[in-house]
């Protein structure tokens, strides 16, 4: 999920200058924190002090401590937030697909509207996607891309050293653009909703911790290196999505290959939200569930949501700001450290107990605020 909104980073750094740099690295630490605890939320000690994985699912633990208000409480509140990211990364896929089509052919009279459309029809048969088996192949594929687009624009930029100038680099800031900065930057780090998986899934569970720090920390340097080399290359002219700046043949070339990531990335979220929607229904008790014909609904009333939201948000960077401060920061850094405190309050130290508090509060006003200023972003753009 967080491949293709790295373009974004270099325009989050336009609008944020040297405190962008700091916010790289604060978030990876951030993320990397909250997901250690979220993941502390699943096990519970036994009689002889040993840990014992009780929980399998993000809603598991928020049933868990919402329990004494309703016992699904906790579990519809994050079923909505995970499918509300799920379906926004969705529509992020669709926008950065129409524009990089839009850009990419720019002598066919089309519009980028039109050509999310053409997007959208190349992406129709995931409504027949039933397992994670082939979403895993697709996803191997988009991680092997991913590299390929990272490595040729740093390439690129490394080629332009000599005109790379720290004075690019704002000293004053506009607070309302470092607030949707602020967003971007957090929406490239998202990753919880799949971490109980991801742990309940690994051979040795115990290096799960060790896993999250490198993954995080190898992110952060690949992350810091190419938004400071993109924007040092082009400065005060860096675009919303960065491969816009390239050259034509050099954009032509990556601009296809990010195509071919969007549409490798896309099923990911768009079948882990569908299959929250269908398992919500069938916990309902709903009998028609079983039918092939009303899962096949689900997955295409879906794919044809997110076309419609990217028709009338074709603005990437506001979009994917307001999606980070939204859904990117509950999922983050609010639901996890209020979840911890919540099992574990007893058990924890007063400077656990600081760092969670800490967390929560910071994510909360982050999130407020970016809220505020990408919604107005929104607004002005359409006004």
């Amino acid at each position: 999920l967080q491949g293709i909104f790295v373009l974004g980073l270099p325009y989050a750094l336009l609008h944020s200058g040297y405190s962008g740099l700091l916010l790289i690295v604060l978030a990876a630490a951030l993320c990397c924190y909250t997901g250690k605890i979220l993941i502390a939320c699943l096990y519970e000690e036994n009689e002889d002090g040993q840990l014992i994985r009780v929980r399998d699912t993000y809603e598991d633990i928020a049933n868990a401590c919402c329990k004494k208000l309703s016992p699904s409480l906790g579990g519809i509140v994050v079923n909505v937030t995970q499918v509300v990211e799920l379906l926004m990364t969705c529509v992020l896929y669709l926008v950065v697909s129409g524009n990089l089509l839009s850009h990419s052919f720019p002598y066919v009279p089309v519009t980028e509207k039109t050509w999310s459309v053409i997007a959208f029809v190349t992406l129709l048969p995931c409504v027949f996607i039933r397992t994670l088996k082939i979403v895993s192949k697709l996803s191997q594929l988009c991680s092997l891309v991913h590299f390929v687009i990272i490595l040729v624009v740093i390439t690129y930029c490394l080629t332009q050293i000599h005109q790379w100038s720290w004075a690019k680099f704002r000293l004053s800031l506009e607070f309302e653009d470092f607030l949707v900065s602020v967003g971007v930057i957090i929406f490239s780090y998202t990753s919880q909703i799949f971490l109980p998986t991801l742990e309940g899934n690994m051979k040795n569970p115990g290096e799960f911790r060790c896993m999250l720090n490198w993954t995080h920390f190898f992110a952060c340097i690949l992350k810091t290196t190419f938004a400071l080399t993109a924007f040092l290359t082009w400065g005060e002219k860096t675009k919303e999505v960065i491969t816009d700046n390239l050259p034509s043949f050099f954009e032509t070339l990556v601009n296809l290959c990010l195509l071919t990531k969007a549409f490798l990335s896309y099923p990911l979220p768009f079948f882990a939200a569908t299959e929250i929607v269908c398992s919500c229904i069938s916990k309902g008790n709903h009998s028609n569930y079983k039918s092939p014909l009303l899962a096949l609904a689900v997955r295409g009333s879906f794919l044809l949501l997110t076309l419609l939201m990217s028709m009338f948000t074709p603005h990437f960077a506001l979009l994917m700001g307001l999606s980070g401060s939204v859904t990117g920061a509950a999922m983050t850094f609010l639901l996890p450290s209020l979840f911890h405190l919540k099992l574990k309050w007893k058990k924890l130290s007063f400077l656990e107990k600081c760092a969670d508090i800490s967390v929560f509060i910071l994510g909360f006003l982050c999130s407020l605020a970016g809220i505020v200023c990408s919604i107005k972003g929104l607004l002005e753009v359409f006004g």
